[in-house]
């Protein structure tokens, strides 16, 4: 199991044609993820991308786009692992509690600096809507 595992889902009331254009800018890769390089294995267009990861960590990240009523369940899954700085490869971490510890700050972290930036998103896609409202027509 990765020391990193998240899977998060959120709605979002937008077109998915606008959060899959947002989805397949690099620029917001890096807003999102700035301490990873990214290299898309994966372009499923309106459905979203699979990434593979490097960097800081080693692993791979998604973001699946399912249409739902008047807008989308975006889908984010990460799973990393530390690299090892003398071989670039993942690292595992030492099964004690210290490498528990280690593990879950890292997913915690990771957990929390997404939801601002997927909460930022959909402020972003949304504005000018109440909640409970519809979507305004395009």
């Amino acid at each position: 199991m990765p020391a990193v595992d998240l899977v998060d889902e959120t709605f979002v009331v937008a077109d998915r044609r606008a959060l899959a254009d947002v989805v397949a800018d690099p620029e917001q890769w890096r807003r999102w993820w700035p301490d990873l390089e990214l290299a898309v294995f994966m372009d499923r267009g309106l459905d979203g991308i699979r990434w593979s990861a490097s960097g800081a960590w080693v692993g791979s990240v998604e973001i699946w786009l399912e249409e739902v009523g008047d807008g989308v369940l975006l889908h984010h899954y990460a799973r990393l692992d530390p690299v090892d700085p003398a071989t670039g490869r993942a690292r595992p971490l030492p099964t004690d509690h210290r490498g528990w510890r280690r593990a879950a700050r890292a997913r915690q972290a990771r957990a929390r600096a997404w939801k601002r930036s997927v909460w930022e998103l959909k402020d972003r896609l949304e504005a000018g809507r109440r909640p409970g409202e519809p979507r305004p027509a395009p």
